[in-house]
């Protein structure tokens, strides 16, 4: 007998950018008691005006002013059961108070927020969804005959039976309701430049990358590729140059490869915890403090040279922007030349 595998309840949204969020999708039982919830919400703001108007009126004796109440209690009850969900739904991102309450969301297939027709859509097919309606006089013949019970039958099984589970209102309007909490990954970009964790090794381990921050240093690292080392730096220096001042670099480091070195830092730093080799990279350190240092040993005080030989500029690893890749470690070192230093 195979074994039974568990229900997947999480559905996947890839984005433009290739980035994809997985949702986990809300079942007919954590559906209800936020609908209960919102269905007791009004109808206590609808027994309340009821109970004020009563109190107010009943005082002037006019049965007609009574009568006038209760008939605009019920337009009331009316416009909240047709349309609560929508406006709610529209101008609170999807939620209602029931919703909020109960940690889900109304969002569009595509991953998008809805839209007012949409939640108008969803919302006005309800009552479809809750339909076959049982009549309470069928078991009680005491009953009056217009009291109905709705059973959602329908609703249920649209969403036993659909992908997303979603009910007759939801495939209409293109919408599915989820948990509101979404997980997202991206295709693993893969690091070739050696320079990058040698980087991310200086970033500060107390600094937290946003949502938001994560998201742009993850659609840059899918579109790096496509963009010539001039736009890189063009578009990397806006998100950098304020990270410099506050990571207290060099003001010559690569825009570009900060950017890169954060992603890096992000998503791929905990698999690669072996640092790779740096080549001529190596102690070269891109704070701001230590450029004094790294001065005084690229040029070396006369006295402290030996005589008789020609002097000549150390070699002084640099993070600048270069579109040149750094030298493999098993090729020889090119020959140095009197009077002139090299940068890489």
């Amino acid at each position: 007998m195979a074994d039974a595998t568990p229900l997947d309840t999480t559905t996947e949204v890839v984005t433009p950018e290739n980035i994809a969020f997985e949702y986990q999708l809300a079942g007919p039982f954590r559906r209800l008691p936020a609908y209960a919830l919102d269905v007791a919400l009004y109808t206590g703001v609808l027994v309340l005006l009821v109970f004020f108007g009563l109190l107010v009126f009943s005082a002037t004796l006019s049965g007609t002013l009574v009568s006038m109440w209760v008939f605009v209690a019920l337009i009331i009850w009316f416009v909240f059961g047709w349309f609560y969900g929508a406006l709610c739904e529209t101008y609170f991102n999807g939620r209602t108070i029931g919703k909020w309450a109960c940690g889900l969301r109304v969002i569009s297939v595509d991953g998008r927020p809805l839209s007012g027709m949409q939640a108008t859509i969803r919302n006005l097919l309800r009552v479809s969804d809750i339909a076959p309606y049982a009549a309470l006089p069928q078991a009680e013949s005491e009953i009056a005959p217009v009291l109905m019970i709705p059973t959602a039958i329908i609703g249920l099984l649209a969403v036993i039976f659909t992908r997303r589970m979603q009910r007759l209102g939801d495939l209409a309007a293109g919408t599915m309701v989820v948990v509101d909490e979404k997980s997202w990954r991206l295709p693993v970009a893969r690091v070739d430049d050696a320079r990058v964790p040698a980087l991310a090794a200086y970033i500060p381990g107390d600094y937290r990358v946003t949502q938001s921050m994560a998201r742009t240093l993850a659609a840059y690292a899918e579109r790096r590729a496509y963009l010539t080392p001039p736009r890189r730096r063009e578009v990397a220096r806006h998100l950098t140059t304020p990270l410099i001042d506050r990571f207290e670099f060099r003001p010559d480091i690569d825009p570009d490869l900060l950017m890169y070195a954060l992603y890096y830092q992000t998503f791929l730093a905990a698999d690669n915890q072996e640092p790779g080799e740096i080549g001529a990279l190596a102690g070269f350190s891109p704070l701001r403090k230590d450029m004094a240092r790294a001065s005084l040993v690229a040029a070396p005080p006369a006295e402290m040279q030996p005589r008789g030989t020609a002097r000549a500029a150390a070699v002084v690893p640099s993070m600048e922007p270069t579109d040149r890749a750094v030298a493999s470690a098993d090729q020889p070192p090119a020959p140095e030349t009197p009077d002139q230093g090299e940068t890489l």
